[in-house]
């Protein structure tokens, strides 16, 4: 059996008929950018992730800019973060002056340890930006703690973990904002670019629609240095269709890795955490194991498909090696020379998740 790490041709054809239908319609109406699909999608996301505000925009990477941007921080502030995630948390960072400063991570579940995150606070910090690796929400109460006590603004990156849950509030909700991603292998994918940014703050809200579109205010007026950020309507209207369909989609990424659980923890693989009081959407399902390349060499000749996320945490890599701030960084380094994703997307057969299963629990027993 042949299984790809990720089929999007497939999740295209699931919903064909609306999509098609929807595409046309668009094409039709004249109205292509910042129109009513917009407001539509933004109203619905805003109602699902339980917030006031939801501002649409061009791409995840924007949305973790204009987050950034629109609290203020600027050169010579500096942003606590993760080195375990992919560039764009900290390019956000970087592009309105600030520094990142890396925090290791919980060996547990691959997100930020709170327990580093005030050693790493100075003078200059102003905001603490989690991620949500893979689907699992960080432990986000103490670092909420942390941030009310210190005065520091909490920017959630949701980028991999739409419709998860902690606490019993969706991520993007617990945060001055939260940063989503719609690129199309997401949880929540459409197809093309898309991002979106979460608040409950009317004023960041009203910055965040001023960044995204030039700068321009209500009336017309250039109120600010802005950017063109704009998510199209024919976006939109597709991710619409998502949104009604995302928990149903995030309910069989969850069926497939509680399969994966089953047969591969007898095995000596590390599998993906989830601590009480979560809900997992597997964005990726990530194991950590001895012989990665190995296992990834039988898996393909086996015809599965595999990537590694991420080969390098960030403080490796050459740029931001010297760009950002850090002090040991020993678990990031040790989960990222073990780390394996195997497939996981909900259209999925069950005879493709059995045989991923069984033959990677062969290979690790």
């Amino acid at each position: 059996m042949k299984v790809p790490f990720l089929d999007l041709a497939r999740a295209y054809e699931k919903h064909a008929s609306e999509f098609d239908a929807r595409i046309l319609e668009v094409a039709r109406s004249g109205a292509y950018v910042l129109g009513r699909n917009v407001s539509a999608l933004e109203e619905a996301t805003a109602a699902y992730l339980g917030v006031d505000h939801a501002v649409a925009c061009g791409s995840g990477t924007d949305a973790l800019h204009l987050a950034i941007a629109s609290i203020g921080i600027g050169p010579g502030d500096e942003v606590i973060t993760s080195p375990f995630t992919f560039a764009a948390t900290v390019e956000a960072i970087e592009y309105v002056g600030a520094q990142a400063v890396l925090v290791d991570i919980d060996a547990g579940t691959y997100n930020i340890d709170p327990g580093r995150i005030e050693g790493a606070i100075t003078n200059k910090t102003r905001a603490i930006l989690p991620v949500h690796v893979f689907g699992l929400p960080a432990d986000m109460q103490p670092i909420l703690d942390i941030a009310g006590d210190m005065e520091l603004a909490v920017i959630e990156d949701c980028a991999q973990s739409f419709g998860a849950v902690t606490s019993s509030r969706r991520v993007g909700s617990l945060g001055s904002t939260g940063a989503h991603s719609f690129y199309p292998t997401k949880t929540m994918g459409g197809l093309g670019d898309g991002g979106l940014v979460s608040t409950n703050d009317s004023e960041l809200d009203r910055r965040l629609r001023e960044l995204r579109n030039h700068g321009i205010a209500e009336g017309g007026e250039h109120v600010r240095l802005g950017f063109n950020s704009r998510l199209d309507e024919i976006q939109a209207a597709l991710l619409r269709i998502k949104l009604a369909h995302i928990d149903a989609a995030n309910d069989r990424r969850r069926q497939i890795a509680t399969h994966y659980n089953e047969l591969l923890s007898a095995t000596g693989a590390k599998i993906p955490a989830e601590p009480a009081g979560t809900h997992h959407v597997y964005g990726y399902y990530t194991i950590v194991v001895d012989d990665r390349d190995t296992l990834r060499q039988e898996l393909g000749e086996a015809g599965v498909a595999t990537a590694i996320y991420y080969p390098k945490p960030l403080h490796r890599h050459r740029h931001f090696s010297s760009s950002c701030r850090f002090g040991s960084l020993d678990i990031a380094d040790r989960v990222a020379s073990g780390c394996v994703s195997l497939p996981i997307f909900p259209e999925m057969s069950d005879a493709e998740v059995d045989y991923v299963a069984t033959t990677a629990a062969a290979l690790l027993a």
